[in-house]
């Protein structure tokens, strides 16, 4: 764990947030990292998305823990809600001002997220 992004909830800025999500991501081996800046869109759903995807269930899933983990550790917070995790191909978790989408390969190629919002301010994130 990075100990640059132990953050106090006091002083979480949605950039503190978007970092330590994407580290999480990045822990569990995330591909495609594709960070979202929506907030000059009139009418988004929130000011951030975060899209990664796993190579199976599994790792979805495992992405979808730490990221809850690692937040509530370190920043001390939860998310309002999360979805999919039955299922573990596409979760979503609500961050309030951040919405992460966590897909399975072929999910993401179906549902073309980055498409839809194509008009976001895209930010790309190396694979580790």
């Amino acid at each position: 764990m990075n100990s640059q992004l132990k953050i106090k909830a006091q002083q979480l800025t949605a950039e503190a947030l978007n970092d330590l999500i994407i580290d999480s991501i990045q822990d569990i081996k995330g591909k495609n990292i594709l960070l979202l800046d929506l907030r000059h869109l009139e009418d988004a759903p929130a000011d951030f998305f975060i899209i990664c995807e796993g190579e199976s269930n599994t790792q979805v899933k495992a992405i979808s823990n730490n990221i809850y983990r690692r937040l509530k550790e370190d920043a001390r917070t939860a998310p309002l809600h999360i979805e999919g995790q039955s299922n573990a191909r596409w979760i979503c978790m609500d961050y309030f001002s951040v919405a992460v989408h966590i897909f399975y390969k072929e999910a993401r190629t179906f549902y073309e997220l980055e498409d839809l919002w194509s008009d976001a301010i895209f930010t790309e994130y190396e694979n580790i």
